[in-house]
């Protein structure tokens, strides 16, 4: 169980930190260059808990003190990202430098926030998956990245479902992957949540959830 958005703000930090202690959230997922990016790094260390880097394209960075440069170029990637529903898909040239420069800073700003290099990485909105991270490599080789959402048949379209195997294959050539990945929501019908529960048994199923 996989709480996502660490460190973006008080109350989600907080939120997290609540499940976290109440012992319903195995790990987190850290956003670096936040507004409460450095205060849950301290917590984090404070309580022993389990984070991995949350990278992040497309929300705007609101730590006092970023850097105009960096924040000018996540602003790039964004509003490319964000223009329609086809640019996570398709690679852009012209903004590889922006995209190398802004995932190397945020690797090494979890490294300064947690004394380690992320051992585990996925994306804000899932944008670790977009075109220009998987085909420029800028994932750090043989760590644990996030796979696509599974679903079965009838739950999406075939073309969706080969799509998203087709990016797990790319994913799996220089990364560890876990055999499934959910989203906790949708809770209804319950019979949905049953079987994700009961593929734990024989697999390593991650799900990811947002206490906020």
């Amino acid at each position: 169980m996989n709480a996502d958005d660490w460190g973006r703000d008080l109350l989600t930090t907080n939120k997290i930190l609540e499940c976290t202690l109440l012992g319903a959230i195995s790990s987190v997922s850290a956003m670096v260059f936040m507004e409460g990016s450095e205060r849950a790094a301290a917590m984090a260390r404070e309580h022993a808990i389990d984070a991995s880097l949350h990278l992040n394209l497309t929300t705007p960075f609101s730590a006092a003190g970023c850097s105009s440069m960096l924040m000018e170029c996540q602003q790039k990637i964004a509003r490319y990202l964000l223009r329609h529903t086809l640019a996570q898909v398709m690679f852009h040239p012209g903004l590889t430098h922006a995209f190398e420069y802004v995932v190397a800073a945020q690797i090494e700003e979890f490294h300064r926030l947690y004394g380690a290099t992320p051992s585990r990485l996925d994306g804000h909105h899932h944008m670790h998956l977009c075109a220009n991270v998987l085909f420029q490599g800028l994932l750090p080789a043989n760590t644990i990245v996030r796979r696509s959402f599974y679903f079965e048949a009838g739950e999406k379209s075939m073309w969706n479902r080969l799509f998203r195997w087709s990016v797990d294959r790319v994913l799996a050539r220089r990364h560890s992957l876990r055999d499934y990945f959910f989203s906790l929501a949708p809770l209804q019908p319950e019979g949905r949540l049953q079987r994700i529960f009961s593929l734990s048994r024989e697999y390593v199923v991650e799900v990811e959830v947002h206490p906020a």
